[in-house]
């Protein structure tokens, strides 16, 4: 499922039937049904939905792809010097973190946005700044559990620096909780971010968004049922999809699980 969105979203101008109806309106073919022609009907400006989807799903990896890495670079670093140091500095850190977590993630990500204005780049920003501290607060757990354990133990007591200790010994040992949070996050982060479009603060028109797209399909509901259902059903696959291959990745990385499914 994941394959098939990044094939769709590097191949689109190839797979569109209609490339230019990103762009482009034809009024006199509003709202026209599934057929031969349009596949998924066309939209109220008379543009190809099939069209729009393929394009669309190029934000929607943009977004997400941007959005975690940025997350990952700045939770990850903060997770592991709080969770190696115990000081007030560690302190100081995860209380950001657990001031950030105290507000609901959709509703600070709202704040950002609407602060900002309505664009890809303030849509990043805003996951971002809300995503971030799942990562910190990850870490910081795993590398203390760590520092408990015997490789780490005697890597300090054989005078490894700290640097040392976290980028050689902690962080690749805690590297498959990090990448099965990153793959779900990308899930919640693919809808956070079709809801923030939803409510207009995504990116403006004629972008072929997705939760952009449902949100102007609602004054034709329930006639032009085929609107909204495309792109709900594009939102619904790609999340699934994230989940399942975040599920699958739980199962082959973490031994406890494999142990205990074994058991």
């Amino acid at each position: 499922m994941i394959l098939g969105l990044i094939i769709v979203a590097i191949a689109a101008p190839v797979l569109a039937p209609y490339p230019d109806d990103v762009t482009e309106f034809h009024p006199a073919e509003r709202l026209m049904g599934p057929s031969v022609q349009h596949f998924f009907g066309t939209d109220r400006m008379g543009s190809d939905i099939f069209s729009r989807m393929l394009f669309g799903a190029r934000i929607t990896i943009t977004i997400a792809v941007i959005a975690i890495g940025v997350s990952v670079l700045i939770g990850v670093p903060i997770g592991l010097l709080a969770g190696y140091y115990r000081n007030w500095v560690s302190d100081a850190l995860m209380r950001v973190s657990d001031i950030f977590l105290a507000v609901p993630q959709i509703i600070l990500a709202i704040a950002i946005a609407q602060t900002l204005g309505a664009s890809i780049e303030n849509v990043i920003l805003a996951l971002s700044a809300t995503y971030w501290p799942f990562w910190a607060r990850l870490v910081y757990a795993e590398t203390r559990s760590a520092l408990n354990e015997a490789y780490v133990e005697a890597s300090i007591a054989l005078g490894a620096k700290p640097l040392r200790v976290m980028v050689m010994h902690v962080l690749p040992n805690i590297s498959s909780s990090i990448i099965v949070r990153t793959t779900i996050g990308m899930g919640g982060t693919i809808l956070t971010a079709a809801a923030l479009g939803f409510l207009g603060l995504g990116p403006p028109a004629p972008s072929p968004e997705w939760g952009r797209t449902i949100a102007e399909s609602r004054e034709f509901l329930p006639e032009a049922w085929w609107y909204a259902t495309a792109p709900g059903i594009a939102i619904f696959l790609v999340v699934m999809g994230f989940n399942l291959l975040g599920d699958g990745l739980r199962d082959v990385l973490d031994p406890r699980t494999r142990r205990s499914t074994s058991d």
